[in-house]
């Protein structure tokens, strides 16, 4: 019976033929299924769609602020006093752009990344897009695949899915021609085949995540952060922009035009525009960076989670070590003829339609040359650690044979355990073939196994997994080795690539969570673990505040990748693990996960020195609203100064400082921390500012008074803006400095070109003032520095 390996390129133009096996559907059949709209149309959402990109980034409640705004100031003021709107403006189409690069990104690796089932069409197997797929279609799975759409199955070799991802069952279910096999599920022993009853809409799992998409922002605590920072702004602008508004308008006696134009130079200010703007495009351009190296970023939080993690579980197979193995020895037990032991090896070798990596090894050593017939089959099955095949041999002969792990098919007193022991403290992989008395189906089928050779494998080391592994540790990123495979062994492994501490046997864990979380912490390499304790162990590091990231590649890590704080799988995992994972390392590369690490980090870093620019400006803006509605005076600024100041001190440099490397690992408390910082900065800013506006407006009489008071305090507040922007580039490098200094060279040459003085209307009128507005900001500046160790002291780690 030919058998189709779902990881296999399928061609359509010549597909494989399946004698003696149920056509499936013909193409006339599927092309009326088409017709009839009986196809699987579940939209693959990647992404957002452009639509909702340029709907998200214009329609904000804070555009909405400024847009009212400066419609306003069209019409009541000069040319200048609006530039603040075309900045926004440009602000929101660099978003859009960004974010349709980053969809584009996304959209291309999701394409790479997707799997194709294999159907059966005019009795052939071929492989197809999942969208492609109609009603009544026959699908072929085995070990690792995903159910994609509802079903009934029609053929089973052993066939056993773990649907615990759909109904919390931690035991997989054995499946029979006539059971049911929901979408969402997934193989992790055995084959077989099943016909599509539900597709679209109708499937299980389509219905789960109707409103679902697969990048989304919601667990993200640095968008929740900044959703409670711009909550709070919102409920502080309310009350103050009201205030000002009647202060300015009604209090003031003075030209319509010019009092609009003060109030609004109020309110502007106090909306943080940029903020959102630039976490938006740090995260964007993070998804491209890490997309031209092959990673696919599932779930845009992923990348910030990456850089929150203090633990990384690693599966060894396919992680530490690459997929495929070599069989370097065949070691004969109890005198058995090694002709022999071979035809054997190579009957179980043919006799499992989908092997495993091990066993694909045995084939290739030990060819089939026997022809037996295989009148039984057992899939291998992480959970037991064997497998197994019963066979006709001819001349009335017939034998049961096992192959798996020594230490689960041998008694603890065997002698050949310290053979095998021997060998895998050398970190060879190594499976005992066995021959069982009793029938495959029995219970205890391994009871009483007669050992009869061990197969020695050798796996291949990731010749990068060194260096990514010093690169965690570097970074104070515990590494957990947590595998299947003889403790011993997979200890060896890790010794080899420099990653040493205890070698613990899964087997002898506890089961509480607490006493699990004492030993997972005291230990660093974990052999014969099963899936359902690898889950655990997740959930036990998780208990104890940990954050964890979890790498596989097989289905037997699924489980472990979908509880895990981030899973990462490789891009020649199953299925199933691709599904659940928020990372897909497209390349195979485990040397790219730092990269990640690097990108994340780079995000949270520069957003939290972002956000307290921003918000300092915020704070300033609203207690100077405060203040001059409490001194009942003119509001000191127009909206020109300060779309000046902001870009100077905020605008520009936060670009810069959103997008530049940052290694700072990333800590949690994220709004605490920002508030922290911008608070008392922005008190500092505001006080010292108004304060010289008082004092201006006593040196300052007669006509053009205003607007040198204005100038006085736009000196002052632009030198503290400037100390802050100076006290959150550090610390230095050189474009760092130069960057501040850029800055204060740009404002010096507003002051300095005539042109540049009326058309942003500051003019520094006299010496002693402007020199008073200097020492005032020298005093804040001072006070700056004081706060902020304080405030650097006390802050949550």
């Amino acid at each position: 019976m030919t058998h189709i390996d779902a990881g296999a390129e399928l061609d359509p133009v010549h597909p494989v033929p399946l004698p003696g096996r149920a056509r499936g559907l013909t193409a006339a059949e599927v092309s009326e299924r088409v017709a009839r709209g009986e196809v699987n149309d579940v939209p693959v959402r990647s992404s957002r769609s452009v639509v909702e990109i340029v709907r998200a980034n214009v329609f904000t409640r804070f555009n909405a602020i400024i847009g009212v705004l400066w419609v306003v100031m069209l019409f009541v003021a000069p040319f200048q006093d609006s530039l603040f709107g075309y900045v926004i403006l440009a602000n929101t189409g660099i978003g859009i752009v960004q974010e349709w690069r980053a969809k584009q990104t996304l959209d291309s690796l999701a394409v790479i990344g997707e799997s194709r089932p294999t159907v059966r069409r005019d009795g052939a197997a071929v492989a197809v897009d999942t969208s492609e797929l109609v009603l009544g279609d026959v699908i072929e799975i085995g070990p690792g695949d995903k159910v994609v759409v509802d079903g009934e199955c029609v053929e089973a070799d052993g066939l056993e899915i773990d649907e615990s991802l759909l109904t919390g069952e931690a035991d997989p279910v054995v499946k029979h021609p006539g059971d049911q096999v929901m979408s969402g599920s997934f193989v992790v022993a055995g084959g077989g085949a099943f016909r599509a009853r539900k597709v679209g809409r109708e499937a299980y799992a389509a219905q789960l995540a109707e409103d679902a998409s697969r990048f989304t922002l919601v667990h993200s605590e640095l968008r929740t952060g900044i959703s409670t920072i711009l909550k709070y702004v919102t409920w502080m602008m309310i009350p103050t922009a009201i205030g000002l508004v009647i202060s300015q308008l009604v209090v003031k006696q003075h030209g319509f035009k010019d009092s609009v134009a003060r109030t609004v130079g109020g309110i502007v200010p106090m909306v943080p525009e940029g903020l959102v703007l630039l976490t938006s495009v740090a995260f964007a351009i993070g998804v491209i960076r890490l997309g031209r190296k092959q990673c696919l970023v599932q779930e845009l939080p992923a990348i910030e989670g990456l850089a929150r993690i203090d633990t990384v579980c690693l599966d060894k197979t396919g992680t530490l070590t690459e997929g495929g193995m070599d069989v370097t020895e065949l070691r004969t037990l109890g005198g058995a003829y090694e002709p022999y032991v071979r035809r054997v090896l190579g009957a179980l070798g043919a006799a499992d339609p989908r092997p495993n990596a091990s066993l694909r090894a045995v084939a290739a050593a030990c060819p089939d040359e026997a022809g037996w017939r295989c009148e039984e089959s057992l899939p291998f099955s992480s959970a037991r650690k064997y497998g197994g095949a019963s066979f006709d041999e001819g001349d009335g002969r017939s034998g049961t044979w096992l192959l798996g792990a020594p230490d689960v098919l041998l008694a603890d007193d065997d002698p050949a355990l310290a053979e095998t022991e021997r060998l895998n403290e050398e970190g060879l992989r190594v499976l005992l073939l066995a021959r069982a008395s009793g029938r495959l189906d029995a219970a205890e089928v391994a009871r009483g196994a007669a050992p009869t050779a061990l197969v020695v494998l050798e796996q291949r080391l990731r010749p990068d997994a060194a260096e990514t592994l010093r690169y965690f540790a570097e970074q104070d990123v515990r590494a957990k080795v947590i595998s299947g495979d003889n403790a011993v062994s997979v200890g060896a492994v890790a010794g080899k690539l420099g990653l040493t501490g205890e070698v613990v046997d899964a087997r002898q864990l506890p089961a509480g969570q607490t006493e699990l979380a004492s030993a997972l912490d005291a230990g660093t390499v974990f052999g014969r673990v099963t899936p359902r304790q690898k889950r655990e162990m997740v959930g036990a590091l998780q208990s104890r505040g940990h954050t964890v990231a979890m790498t596989g590649d097989g289905v037997n890590d699924v489980l472990a990748l979908k509880d895990a704080d981030i899973g990462v799988s490789m891009g020649s995992g199953s299925e199933a693990t691709r599904a659940v994972a928020q990372i897909v390392l497209l390349n195979n590369s485990f040397a790219t996960l730092p990269s990640v690490v690097a990108e994340g980090r780079r995000v949270i870093g520069n957003i939290t020195r972002v956000a307290t620019l921003f918000l300092v400006k915020t704070v300033y803006s609203v207690l100077l609203a405060v203040l001059v509605v409490c001194w009942g005076v003119e509001y000191p600024f127009l909206p020109r100064h300060l779309t000046l100041l902001s870009t100077l001190t905020i605008g520009v440099p936060a670009f810069f400082l959103a997008l530049a490397p940052n290694a700072e690992r990333a800590r949690p408390h994220f709004v605490r921390r920002v508030m922290r910082y911008s608070v008392p900065g922005g008190v500092v800013a505001g006080v010292a500012t108004f304060v010289t506006y008082l004092i201006a407006r006593h040196r300052y009489t007669g006509a053009g008074s205003l607007g040198a008071e204005t100038s006085a305090a736009t000196l002052t507040l632009f030198l503290i803006s400037l100390w802050i922007l100076a006290i959150i580039a550090r610390p230095y490098t050189w474009w760092r400095v130069a960057l501040v200094v850029s800055m204060g060279a740009a404002f010096m040459v507003v002051l300095i070109v005539p042109s540049l003085q009326h058309f942003f209307a500051l003019k520094l009128v006299g010496v002693t003032m402007p020199w008073i507005a200097v020492g005032i900001s020298v005093v804040a500046s001072a006070a700056l520095e004081v706060l902020w160790r304080l405030a650097g002291r006390r802050a949550p780690e």
